[in-house]
């Protein structure tokens, strides 16, 4: 049975994905994401079915749970608008996606929400979930699609927990989705403020947006709340502060999913310093 919670960072897979395992192992981490295939491209990878096999194995030895992260290019919310080529490029390539994250025994793949600028707001919306839908059709493998909350630099698409909540609610595959929570795309898009941890968890509660939640990222942000810019910066050095950091996670909501932090290294090259932070406050 694969682990479900977790704390660690986004590692490098140069080496193969047992190889990503380990090196977050070494730095003390519980658990990692790592990139499927080519961050920068939608091109499909033919992965090798044996170091995916060794991945799972090891990760189900040591207690490690993971997560993957699809492409920068990946955005549902475009549907049609690049074409029929366009779309199936996008649906192909994620459920390419959860074939790796599944065969690596990963909780699932981080895709996030998408935008679209158009006339009609809610054509995004629609593009999304006929994606997803398409992606999620006939798919029988336990990985998910993690929907991620966006910091509103492309436009205000995918920066609430309504949001979320009504996509999983209307797509046919609702079993098949989860969320991931970034904190510093909620910071930034004026979800929360520093200081009102508590307002945000409640609200999340009342909305069940938690009951559905598989992963976060734990990141500071450079930025203060609400100017929608999505710059990541090292827990407790960033507008957040370790006093909102240490709060958040400490709270059962969060830290009882895989937590991953994306944000720069250490002096030594790894996040040990800080997933040795983040371990003491639990």
């Amino acid at each position: 049975m694969r682990p479900k919670t977790g704390i660690g960072a986004h590692v490098s897979t140069r080496g193969g994905f047992v190889q990503a395992a380990k090196r977050a192992y070494e730095m003390g981490a519980t658990a990692f994401q790592y990139f499927p295939k080519n961050p920068r491209s939608l091109s499909l990878k033919r992965f090798d079915p044996k170091d995916a096999a060794q991945c799972r194995d090891w990760c189900e030895a040591h207690g490690l749970a993971s997560i993957a992260h699809s492409p920068y290019p990946t955005n549902p919310a475009l549907g049609m608008t690049r074409g029929e080529a366009g779309f199936h490029a996008v649906v192909d390539s994620i459920r390419n996606d959860l074939e790796i994250s599944d065969a690596c025994g990963s909780v699932g793949t981080v895709v996030h929400f998408g935008h679209l600028q158009a006339r009609d707001p809610l054509e995004g919306y629609h593009n999304l979930i006929q994606c997803l839908d398409t992606v999620l059709e006939q798919w029988q493998g336990e990985a998910k699609i993690l929907l991620e909350n966006q910091a509103g630099d492309h436009g205000p698409m995918g920066t609430t927990m309504e949001e979320m909540i009504q996509i999983r609610k209307l797509s046919r595959y609702p079993e098949h989705i989860a969320f991931c929570f970034d904190t510093c795309h909620a910071f930034a898009s004026g979800m929360w403020t520093a200081g009102d941890e508590a307002a945000l968890l409640d609200k999340g509660r009342q909305l069940g947006y938690w009951d559905a939640l598989a992963a976060v990222h734990f990141n500071d942000s450079k930025y203060a709340s609400g100017l929608n810019k999505d710059r990541h910066a090292r827990i407790g050095q960033g507008e957040i502060g370790y006093s909102s950091m240490q709060s958040l996670l400490q709270s059962p909501e969060i830290h009882q999913s895989v937590v991953v932090l994306e944000t720069e290294a250490g002096e030594d090259g790894t996040h040990r310093e800080d997933i040795k932070i983040m371990r003491s406050w639990l």
